[in-house]
């Protein structure tokens, strides 16, 4: 995850990166205590991958910056970082794929747009339908299930410094509002 960006009067440019993975898997079981009882054990295994460095540019850098160029570079610097690390650029959208290698700002704003691909609608609706279709279709499940969404949006707000952007956060509401009417539909269907 992208950290930060900072230059210091020109002199040098810092990007920050820091990536963090992790796994976790649990298993309980019943055992026999001796006395005629039984206790649960519980066994758990994680597994956790973080990569941090810094690149730190020198040299002059013009105080005017067309903003496409800036752009450009750091688009060029991230998809860079993504290459190295084995991570795929391109994303596919449904009806298209996007190179994040060509990404247009134009383009990238028709992507996050009220009614673009990663827009809060469409977002939240392919996470709740992830979600509805993790738990077998099972609406009184829905606390796992909130656990799980808020657990997920919680490490992204970690990665991104302690503040997700609005977008992020009108989602996740979106999210948990969908989850509500799921479960209303399903008690007043049964």
């Amino acid at each position: 995850m992208l950290d930060s960006i900072s230059s210091g009067h020109q002199a040098y440019s810092t990007l920050n990166f820091h990536q963090a993975f992790s796994l976790e898997i649990t298993a309980g079981r019943e055992v026999e205590n001796g006395e005629g009882g039984s206790a649960t054990v519980v066994d758990r295994i994680t597994i956790r991958r973080e990569t941090s460095f810094a690149l730190t540019y020198s040299g002059v850098l013009p105080i005017e910056v067309d903003e496409e160029a800036g752009y450009r570079k750091l688009q060029d610097l991230v998809t860079n970082l993504l290459k190295e690390q084995g991570i795929a650029t391109t994303v596919d959208t449904g009806d298209a794929t996007v190179d994040l290698a060509a990404l247009t700002p134009g383009t990238a704003r028709e992507l996050v747009a009220e009614d673009g691909y990663f827009g809060v609608e469409k977002t939240s609706d392919r996470i709740v339908e992830f979600a509805k279709t993790t738990a077998g279709g099972d609406p009184s499940r829905i606390d796992a299930i909130r656990e799980g969404i808020s657990r997920g949006f919680d490490e992204a707000r970690k990665a991104f410094g302690g503040r997700l952007p609005d977008i992020s956060r009108e989602t996740y509401d979106a999210v948990m509002d969908k989850l509500d009417q799921w479960v209303s539909e399903a008690k007043a269907a049964a």
